[in-house]
């Protein structure tokens, strides 16, 4: 019989009070009590700073810096920690990572208006329909997508790297213009905060000091127009003047419709040649995140460049062979459109099916009799289920049936 017993992990329990910016502080009669019975404290170093003349004589302080797990190895021998943190320490505040990293631990919160929320007081404009963004140490995927849902009001929450004039270029460059830019800096700092308002195109002269944010409203005659459903073909810019080249329109629209899209967060476009399909899906299924494949490398240019005229955000190209590419590094499909195949259909069909995601779609147009049977044979090989077809004709192009496949569900 074993002499040894369970280990039990132990939690600490947090006390987490929110700041502003203000060089004093002013806390309620219960927040000052925590804080003078508290033995040990943590949080950044510009808190320290605001409320070191509060703390008792003998507090221990315990930095939160990166690498985080050297902290939370600080806090797991503490009985009672008491965290000051930025705003409401919920709203992408460190209370979050508190839950996370120590799931057991009882919490205390006492919040102050987040900074966003600061912002919209000092230009008393009402924020219950503002859509909230992080971008602090955050991909601009959420940023893309309210501004390719055409949200009236933004609310931004910056770093260092992603300043209100780095967002600004990006606004102006994928032509989202019709918005006027609101900073807030060092918010309830009584020597250092600031507010001010812009055209985007002003905002790349100025300078800004960190913290800050922004508060982003758009025109709403402008906003109304939205992105068209079915991008004219004549208006993008195509392969050295192929008109060829592209996906037709109306091609397109049934394509992405046998896609089902609205039902999935992750689409392939292999072959994507001038972007029409990657761009028409991004710009009607802002939540999608698309990963284009092109052969030629003249596409990391032609992408760059329609997706760009047209507004749609967040696509990156990816140049090489497909059937030589290593695909892990990219976010596993749940559908697929094979755009080019390189006449190797059938074993691109194979790489593929390995991972499709459960339940997962795969359309292909065919454009000839043989690519059809190659792709119907390849399907059955690959145990997908066909799905019935569509044939189209547009002007006086061939004929082309949209095929479409699904995987098991296991």
């Amino acid at each position: 019989m074993s002499n040894t017993s369970p280990t039990t992990s132990f939690s600490p329990r947090f006390i987490v009070i929110g700041l502003d910016d203000n060089e004093e502080q002013c806390f309620p009669l219960e927040v000052q009590e925590k804080i003078r019975k508290g033995c040990i404290f943590s949080g950044g170093i510009r808190h320290h700073t605001l409320v070191q003349s509060l703390l008792p004589e003998q507090a221990e302080w315990i930095d939160i810096s990166v690498p985080l797990n050297a902290v939370f190895e600080q806090y797991r021998n503490k009985q009672e920690i008491v965290v000051f943190a930025s705003g409401d320490p919920l709203f992408f505040g460190f209370a979050n990572t508190l839950k996370r990293e120590f799931p057991q631990a009882e919490l205390e919160l006492f919040p102050y208006f987040n900074s966003l929320q600061v912002l919209a007081h000092r230009l008393q404009m009402p924020y219950h329909d503002m859509k909230v963004v992080s971008l602090t140490g955050r991909p601009w995927k959420g940023f893309d997508c309210a501004l390719l849902e055409r949200t009236p009001k933004i609310g931004v929450l910056t770093d260092r790297k992603k300043t209100p004039a780095v967002i600004a270029q990006r606004m102006l460059d994928y032509g989202y213009n019709h918005y006027r830019m609101f900073v807030g800096e060092h918010l309830g700092n009584k020597e250092l905060e600031q507010v001010r308002s812009f055209a985007l195109t002003e905002v790349a002269n100025q300078a800004f000091t960190f913290p800050n944010n922004i508060l982003l409203v758009g025109e709403e005659k402008k906003l109304r127009m939205g992105h068209p459903f079915g991008i004219a073909d004549e208006q993008f810019e195509l392969l050295n003047g192929r008109r060829r080249m592209i996906t037709k329109a109306p091609i397109r629209l049934a394509t992405l419709s046998a896609l089902e899209l609205s039902r999935y967060t992750s689409f392939w476009d292999i072959g994507f040649c001038t972007g029409s399909v990657s761009i028409e899906a991004k710009l009607q299924f802002p939540h999608l995140e698309v990963t284009s494949f092109e052969k030629r490398a003249e596409g990391k240019a032609l992408l760059q460049i329609n997706s760009q005229r047209f507004g749609a955000l967040g696509l990156a190209p990816i140049i090489g062979d497909f059937m030589t590419l290593d695909l892990t590094a990219y976010p596993p499909p749940e559908a697929v459109f094979i755009g080019g195949h390189g006449g190797a259909l059938h074993a691109m069909i194979e790489k593929v099916s390995r991972i499709l995601s459960p339940g997962g779609t795969l359309v292909f147009n065919a454009v000839s009799p043989q690519s059809k049977q190659e792709f119907i044979q390849a399907a059955e090989d690959c145990n997908l289920s066909l799905q019935p077809a569509t044939k189209i004709t547009v002007d006086l192009f061939n004929p082309i049936e949209i095929l479409k496949a699904t995987s098991p569900i296991y």
